[in-house]
C-alpha cells in the first residue's frame, strides 16, 4: 500500500521509495529526500511516495516497476522515469539536477 510522505499537492516529479520496515538505509532515503526538498524550498515540486515490500500491495507494485531489491528510489516526470537507484541512498548532487529552484 503507498503511503504518501507530502499529500495534497500537485507534483512536478514522483519520488517513489520501494523499501522494508528493517531497512534503515529505506528510512535514509526518505529523510535525505525530504530534508534536502526542504531545505532547498522544493517541496512544491515533488510528491515523496514510500512503497511497503513487506505488504502484498507493495510486493505487487514493486514487481510491476522491477523495483524488487531495496531500497530502489525511483524518480517519475509525466509518468516517465527520470532516475533509479538500486540498493544504494542517492547522493544530494545525484538528484537535485532534477529540481528547479533559485536556491538549489
Amino acid at each position: 500500500m503507498e503511503a504518501k510522505e507530502q499529500t495534497g499537492k500537485k507534483s512536478a516529479i514522483k519520488i517513489k521509495i520501494f523499501g522494508k520496515t528493517t531497512c534503515d538505509a529505506c528510512q535514509a532515503v526518505k529523510d535525505k529526500f525530504n530534508f534536502f526538498l526542504n531545505h532547498w524550498g522544493l517541496t512544491d515540486q515533488a510528491e515523496i511516495i514510500y512503497i511497503d515490500l513487506d505488504t502484498v500491495d507493495g510486493l505487487s507494485q514493486g514487481a510491476y516497476s522491477d523495483a524488487l531489491e531495496f531500497p530502489t528510489t525511483i524518480l517519475e516526470k509525466n509518468g516517465q522515469e527520470l532516475a533509479r537507484w538500486k540498493k544504494t541512498v542517492p547522493t544530494s548532487q545525484e538528484f537535485r539536477q532534477f529540481f528547479k529552484g533559485d536556491s538549489v
